[in-house]
């Protein structure tokens, strides 16, 4: 079983920053693709980055230029850096993360959310 914990959301004033944590524990062997989703009110779960076990990256166009994924694979984590943060940013931010476990079973986890809100 794997888990995955995030941290760093919360309430940003526009063009501010903020850094979300996902880390991954349990049985794990390896993580293939990591990334960032993200879900606004009464709107569907969107794709905001991701970055592939060899250090690609892909991003949504209405992040891109603003906001970083990265991955420290020694600590099954991955880092979402959002800078330059607009109001349209606000939603609950999720990571998610693939691989195999230690028994060589395929898995995919959802990380428990947590909330970015851009305000003034």
């Amino acid at each position: 079983q794997v888990q995955l914990v995030e941290s760093g959301g919360g309430l940003v004033q526009p063009g501010g920053s903020l850094r979300l944590s996902c880390a991954g524990s349990g049985s794990i062997f390896v993580i293939y693709n990591m990334g960032w989703y993200r879900q606004a009110p009464g709107k569907q779960r969107e794709l905001v980055a991701a970055i592939t076990s060899g250090g690609s990256t892909n991003y949504a166009d209405s992040v891109k230029g603003r906001f970083t994924i990265s991955r420290d694979n020694a600590k099954n984590t991955v880092y979402l850096q959002m800078n330059s943060l607009k109001p349209e940013d606000t939603a609950v931010y999720y990571c998610n993360i693939n691989g195999t476990t230690a028994t060589m079973r395929p898995f995919r986890s959802w990380g428990q959310g947590t909330q970015v809100t851009v305000s003034s």
